[in-house]
């Protein structure tokens, strides 16, 4: 019997401990880039304020975060990246930063065939850096979003897969699929590691029935977004 209670108590501890050092490591992951993370507010045809008449399919806000023109420049940025489903037809787009000041952007960069959009703020912020390691199944992944727009918000899961295409969200595809939770609001959101860097862009929810999070959901892999990056280098400076 006192066997079997030590073994007990140890793999108690160790559970304890393993959800503790879970715990710690998304914490970090929020710390390095919830500065870097945005509410975006497009504003439809229409109407006077942010919130009201979106597209069909399309919550009424977004998220977005501040990135470099090369995706690894240390030095602050003006260039947000959102999904361009967030802002499609809207004729007005506000940002609203992780203290809460809101200020109008400019789009400048709109690209449906991958979903991908930048946005210039008149404002510098953190850039989220590109993490420059492989993802692979089983790896942690956070989400930093506006889920149903109450205000930013962290969800953690796993990669439950990589290089997701002919989906059929878009033209262009190269998917991480994950199970970290995701809700309207959320599109163009960061999916980042545990060191709080850019591993994809979320895009959109795999769902039948209703447009909320079934653990089925995409990111626009980082390899995807540094191509675009890349062909776009010269309209971001």
């Amino acid at each position: 019997m006192k066997t079997k209670i030590s073994v007990l108590v140890y793999l108690l501890f160790i559970n304890i401990f393993s959800i503790s050092a879970t715990a710690h490591e998304a914490s970090n992951a929020w710390k390095n880039a919830y500065k870097s993370t945005v509410i975006v507010l497009p504003t439809w045809p229409g109407y006077n304020k942010p919130g009201f008449g979106a597209p069909k399919g399309t919550a009424p806000a977004g998220t977005g975060f501040f990135i470099s023109a090369n995706g690894n420049d240390a030095s602050l940025s003006n260039h947000i990246m959102t999904a361009a489903h967030v802002i499609r037809d809207s004729k007005i787009v506000e940002i609203e930063n992780y203290n809460g000041k809101s200020e109008k952007v400019e789009i400048i960069l709109i690209d449906y065939k991958t979903d991908i959009a930048i946005l210039k703020s008149t404002q510098k912020g953190i850039p989220i850096k590109i993490s420059k390691i492989k993802i692979q199944n089983g790896n942690e992944v956070c989400v930093i979003g506006n889920s149903f727009g109450l205000g930013q918000s962290l969800s953690c899961g796993i990669v439950s897969g990589v290089n997701r295409k002919d989906i059929g969200f878009n033209e262009i595809e190269n998917f991480i699929q994950t199970d970290a939770a995701v809700n309207p609001g959320s599109s163009g959101a960061p999916l980042i590691n545990m060191n709080g860097e850019l591993e994809g862009m979320v895009d959109a929810i795999y769902t039948k029935e209703a447009d909320i999070d079934a653990g089925v959901n995409f990111a626009i892999d980082k390899e995807l977004i540094q191509e675009f990056l890349y062909l776009n280098h010269n309209k971001l400076n």
